[in-house]
């Protein structure tokens, strides 16, 4: 597929980057080459190859939930900066 320089420098404007003469005919290059690969990815036959969302088969590595006391409130508001009739007190965001 053939780019051109100034889609280097559409795409380089949309990413808000700027680039030199020189850097948009060296990215000219490496996408062409880049596009040019994928062409050639897509000559392949993958009539049988199911398609997959992950190269590799996944599981839930999670353990198990396990119920457990939770903290006395004096504990948990124990390094609170602030704190309010037993609540981190916090600065209102919202009006």
């Amino acid at each position: 597929m053939k780019i051109t320089a100034e889609q280097v420098a559409y795409v380089a404007r949309l990413a808000k980057l700027t680039v030199s003469e020189e850097e948009k005919v060296k990215l000219t290059l490496q996408l062409e080459q880049i596009l040019n690969y994928v062409e050639q990815l897509n000559e392949l036959d993958t009539s049988k190859v199911e398609p997959t969302s992950h190269a590799i088969l996944l599981e839930n590595v999670f353990r198990e939930d396990q119920e457990t006391p939770s903290l006395p409130p004096e504990l948990a508001l124990k390094n609170a900066p602030e704190r309010e009739n037993g609540f981190f007190k916090v600065p209102k965001v919202i009006e």
